[in-house]
């Protein structure tokens, strides 16, 4: 093989694998929600009783959590 076709040959090389570690360094900023509990069994209760349960829930990613809705299942 010639010196100019190793020289090419090393210039795709190099631009590959330029190119595949500028792909893996991407910003992965982004909120994750955990909740240690997902599910809480209420007891019987009167009609028209107050009832509260707060749920935890922990950020476990890297940029902020914003909670915009909450809705019952």
């Amino acid at each position: 093989m010639s010196s100019k076709g190793l020289l090419g040959l090393a210039v795709t090389i190099g631009l590959i694998i330029f190119a595949a570690v500028g792909y893996g360094v991407q910003n992965d900023a982004r909120p994750t929600a955990f909740f240690p509990q997902t599910h809480y069994e209420f007891s019987p209760v009167l009609d028209g009783a107050k009832v509260v349960h707060e749920f935890a829930v922990k950020n476990k990613g890297t940029a902020v959590l914003n909670i915009e809705r909450v809705k019952t299942g």
